[in-house]
């Protein structure tokens, strides 16, 4: 390996070992209790409403990364492939439509402001996350998937622009050059 491949693959490890630190950081808040879940709740119940049309339950709540909170503050899962495709982030707010056969479908009413980021992949303790702009943010498997990203890559993800969020969604891989790191680097 040659003297600048080396330079670069420790800048990369190092790049890597404070994305660590961040992600570490990350997770004490979380397990203190500090986590953005109940300002998601507020705005559901502030948002939302259930009724009956027709033969159809309609609920509208909000996107907490992963489920609708419903205005009773009841959790609903939502797919995760939907999820990712619509590039579902926390505050969005959906329509869930539970029809007379107990079918669930689930519309985006009203999606939040959002801005673009750019971050690196990584996975810890079961769960894809994206390190960027100092922060920590959980990602949906079914993302990292359709996008047949590896840990390392780097990706934009989308995250909401006024309020922090725990998770955020994909938007697409970054293309890697010519002389770049790559996660097969790494391998021994």
């Amino acid at each position: 390996m040659s003297k600048s491949s080396k330079i670069a693959l420790i800048k990369e490890i190092l790049e890597s070992a404070e994305a660590s630190i961040r992600s570490a950081k990350q997770m004490v808040t979380e397990m203190a209790g500090e986590s953005g879940n109940s300002q998601i709740a507020k705005m559901a119940e502030k948002v939302g409403s259930s009724k009956i049309v027709g033969d159809a339950h309609v609920i509208e709540g909000s996107f907490d990364g992963q489920n609708m909170v419903g205005p009773d503050a009841r959790v609903y899962s939502v797919p995760a492939n939907y999820a990712s495709k619509s590039k579902l982030i926390p505050g969005d707010v959906l329509k869930l439509t539970i029809t007379d056969d107990g079918t669930f479908l689930y519309k985006q009413i009203g999606p939040v402001e959002r801005k673009k980021i750019i971050g690196t992949l990584t996975y810890d303790e079961g769960q894809y996350r994206v390190i960027a702009s100092a922060k920590s943010y959980k990602v949906l498997l079914a993302s990292v998937t359709y996008f047949k990203a590896e840990i390392g890559d780097k990706v934009t993800i989308i995250v909401p622009e006024t309020t922090d969020s725990d998770w955020a969604a994909i938007e697409n891989v970054l293309p890697r050059f010519e002389g770049e790191i790559s996660p097969e680097d790494f391998k021994i």
